[in-house]
C-alpha cells in the first residue's frame, strides 16, 4: 500500500469520548507503524475546516456513540466525497437504535428478548411496562459501551432508573433480562471472528468494567463446542449482512443454561482500545493490531477505487 495521509477522528461530543480517544489513540500510533502520515483530529465544529487543511486521502473513524456511529460524521464525508472506515450511513443510523434493530431482528426470526420503548421528552415518568416481567435491563435506545446501563428489580428502582436516566437520554429501551453465559463475535470483511467468551466482575458487562483493566477477562477462542461456536458465528454474520454493515462489526449474545443465544445488540464500530474486544479476536484469528487497521484501510480504499 502506498503511503497516505491518515486523519484519525476521535474523541467527539458523546459520552463515550474518552473510549474513542483510546481506541483512536491505538489506532494513530497503528497506522505510524504501517509508514503512514497519521494525524488525529476531533470531531467538533472545527471539522470541515481542519480537514480541509490536512487533506487526507482517507479518514479512519475512531468515534463511537453519537455522531460517530448513528451516520453523522458518514454523511459529512460522504458529501465531501472522503474515503473512510466502516460502515455507512444506512448501517450505522440503523444499528445504533437499538429499538429499530430488535424490530429487524424479530421480522427476520433472529433470536432476541422481548423489549420495550420509553419516551421521557414529556417529563412524565413511565409505570414499570406489564408486558415486562422483573428484572429488566434498562438502557439508552442509542448509545454504545454500555454507558447508563442498568438493571432494575422493583418499581422503586424503576422509578430511581427513569430520573437518573432523563439526565442522560429521553429515549429508553427496557428488555427481558436473560441470565446466561456472555459472548461476543466480531466480523471482519465477510468472515466471522473466533468468538471471545465475556467474564465480567459486574453482573452486566458494564461500562466500567469494559474499561477497566481487571474489569473483566477474554476467554478467546470461548471454551464452547463447535456447534455453539459456529451458531454464534452464523448469527454474527447474519447480523451483519441484515443491518447492512461493512468492514467490520461485532454481535454480543447471552446464551442460556440450555444452550439457546439471545442477540442483544450490535456494535458497527467495535472499540479499538488496548482491552477491547474485537482486537482480541482478530490476534486469536492470527491478525495482529497493525494487520487489523491495515485491512480497515484497505477495504475503505478498495472501495474509494471503485467509484
Amino acid at each position: 500500500m502506498a503511503r497516505l495521509k491518515v486523519a484519525v477522528v476521535m474523541g467527539g461530543p458523546s459520552d463515550e469520548r474518552e473510549v474513542s480517544i483510546a481506541s483512536g489513540t491505538g489506532v494513530l500510533q497503528a497506522v505510524a507503524a504501517l509508514g503512514h502520515d497519521a494525524q488525529s483530529l476531533d470531531f467538533d465544529r472545527r471539522f470541515v475546516d481542519a480537514l480541509s487543511e490536512i487533506r487526507p486521502d482517507i479518514v479512519f473513524n475512531a468515534l463511537h456513540g453519537a455522531c460517530g456511529e448513528d451516520g453523522q460524521i458518514q454523511g459529512v464525508l460522504e458529501w465531501l466525497g472522503i474515503p473512510y472506515t466502516g460502515s455507512d450511513i444506512t448501517g450505522c443510523a440503523l444499528s445504533i437504535d437499538k429499538h429499530l434493530t430488535k424490530k429487524l431482528l424479530a421480522a427476520e426470526g433472529l433470536p432476541t428478548s422481548a423489549w420495550d420503548t420509553f419516551d421521557l421528552s414529556g417529563g412524565t415518568l413511565p409505570l414499570l411496562p406489564g408486558s415486562l416481567n422483573p428484572p429488566i435491563v434498562v438502557k439508552p435506545r442509542a448509545s454504545g459501551s454500555s454507558a447508563g446501563v442498568s438493571i432494575v428489580r422493583t418499581h422503586e428502582e424503576w422509578t430511581r432508573t427513569m430520573i437518573a436516566a432523563a439526565s442522560r437520554s429521553t429515549a429508553l429501551l427496557a428488555e427481558e433480562y436473560i441470565p446466561g453465559r456472555e459472548f461476543s463475535c466480531g466480523v471482519l470483511g465477510e468472515t466471522a471472528l473466533p468468538v471471545v467468551e465475556i467474564l465480567s466482575t459486574d453482573e452486566l458487562f458494564s461500562y466500567e468494567a469494559k474499561y477497566t483493566p481487571g474489569g473483566a477477562r477474554h476467554l478467546v477462542p470461548a471454551p464452547i463446542d463447535r456447534d455453539l461456536t459456529a451458531r454464534l458465528q452464523m448469527l454474527a454474520l447474519s447480523v451483519h449482512r441484515l443491518i447492512g454493515l461493512r468492514d467490520y462489526s461485532r454481535t454480543d449474545f447471552i446464551v442460556t443454561k440450555e444452550g439457546r443465544p439471545y442477540i442483544l445488540e450490535v456494535n458497527a464500530l467495535p472499540g479499538l482500545t488496548p482491552h477491547s474486544l474485537l482486537p482480541d479476536e482478530a490476534q486469536s484469528a492470527g491478525i495482529s493490531y497493525e494487520a487489523l487497521i491495515d485491512r480497515l484501510l484497505g477495504f475503505a480504499l478498495a472501495r474509494a477505487a471503485l467509484v
